[in-house]
């Protein structure tokens, strides 16, 4: 392990957590192409295995945030254990109804119950930010290496959906998706010496984190982003089906989740000289310019090549963007703050696997790859007009947060790492 991931695990109990995390956060990558592999196996329909996908996801764009609130006023281990419970009992009800045949309604209804899912990237992130929050190179490492755990769940958890969904029975991954979450909630939460403290209502400042100035643009720059993650999933599974290999949509995923591992790892020994707003929005641009190659391909081992090179633009972006939530979030509602992020993300998976879903069903899984283009563009443009937003304001000194040289080094403008 490189020095500055070594040196940031010098904090008791920052193995276990992270460890724990990296169970907790399976799920993620997991629920979504599960749904789909399992609505799609057992009905044939992609239009429906989308739309419940992109139900999970909205939901869980409704419901995080608050959840994530909640963390913030009353600690994570009375938060998070309740809202995973509902989320598991209602991942069993999608499964049951699955195999029974029941009505799309009931479907849906347990589709939305299934997105109660709590933030646990946000929880661990959380967590590095209180134990490093003077350290902020340490925290930039920190961050880098849980986007790089972030990349291998979803490197693993669409082999495991698919793989299993596709080569034992199709309710395998969601199913498996469940049990890593309750295990991954349950040892989190059991770790109470790493947990931030909690800052009651009267500490919490009063509002949604989402009135920040500035987070506005980065949760809708990550909407179209989440719409290039979902389009993809899905216009894959349906291309590998299509080239009769549908099993392999899930090793042409993970290479898709292994470039951005291997760009994040390489990023977190950086030390950037440049403000983070300008490396936000050339992150950006770089994913959405990635999307090109995929109109050209046309078997899936160009394909694969296609999705490592545009994965390498995506823990970067991702690094940076929690960077930018750090420094513009007050501490009381940090949790809240990169969970709205993550709902971003969430809203554009649900949009992406809808679109995605129709276009493969209307025009075929090779135009579908139009859809990520398409939001990638979108997701650029919002960068670039949001963009005065994140680098004309200079980052205020916050209570609790860190000390002077933090302040003087993340102001735009700055050429300190």
């Amino acid at each position: 392990m490189a020095s500055p991931y070594r040196a940031i695990f010098t904090a008791p109990g920052s193995r276990t957590f992270s460890a724990a995390g990296f169970f907790g956060r399976l799920p993620l990558s997991m629920m979504g192409i599960s749904v789909v592999t399992m609505i799609s196996q057992i009905t044939g329909r992609y239009g429906l295995a989308g739309a419940l996908s992109a139900t999970v996801a909205l939901s869980s764009a409704a419901f995080s945030p608050q959840i994530s609130r909640l963390v913030d006023r009353h600690g994570q281990r009375r938060v998070i254990r309740p809202a995973m419970l509902i989320t598991v009992a209602a991942v069993a009800g999608l499964v049951a109804s699955a195999r029974g045949g029941a009505p799309d309604a009931l479907l849906f209804l347990f589709a939305v119950g299934a997105g109660c899912m709590p933030s646990v990237g946000s929880m661990v992130r959380a967590r590095w930010a209180h134990i490093h929050r003077d350290e902020p190179r340490l925290l930039h490492s920190a961050f880098a290496f849980e986007s790089v755990v972030d990349e291998s769940c979803f490197v693993f958890g669409p082999i495991l959906a698919i793989g299993l969904s596709t080569a034992w029975f199709p309710e395998a991954g969601p199913s498996l998706a469940a049990a890593f979450l309750l295990v991954g909630v349950l040892w989190l939460s059991s770790q109470r010496s790493t947990e931030p403290p909690p800052h009651p209502r009267g500490q919490h400042g009063g509002g949604s984190a989402l009135r920040t100035p500035g987070l506005q643009v980065l949760v809708a720059a990550f909407a179209f982003t989440g719409a290039i993650f979902g389009s993809i999933d899905v216009a894959t599974v349906a291309y590998a089906e299509q080239q009769g290999h549908k099993a392999l949509a899930s090793v042409t995923l993970a290479v898709y989740a292994l470039g951005s591992v291997l760009a994040g790892a390489a990023y977190g020994l950086l030390r950037p000289a440049s403000p983070p707003a300008k490396r936000w929005l050339l992150g950006v641009c770089a994913m959405a310019v990635s999307m090109i190659p995929l109109q050209l391909v046309g078997n899936l081992p160009s394909l694969a090549v296609a999705l490592f090179i545009a994965g390498m633009t995506i823990a970067p972006t991702m690094v940076t963007t929690m960077a930018l939530v750090e420094q513009l979030v007050p501490r009381a509602k940090l949790t809240e703050g990169m969970t709205w992020t993550s709902t971003g993300l969430a809203v554009g998976v649900a949009l992406g696997s809808s679109a995605a879903g129709w276009a493969v069903d209307t025009f075929g899984a090779d135009r579908a790859y139009g859809v990520p283009a398409a939001a990638g563009a979108l997701a650029a443009m919002v960068a670039f007009l949001g963009y005065r937003r994140l680098s004309s304001r200079p980052v205020k000194l916050r209570e609790g947060t860190v000390g002077n040289e933090r302040a003087v080094d993340e102001q735009p403008g700055s050429n300190v790492a």
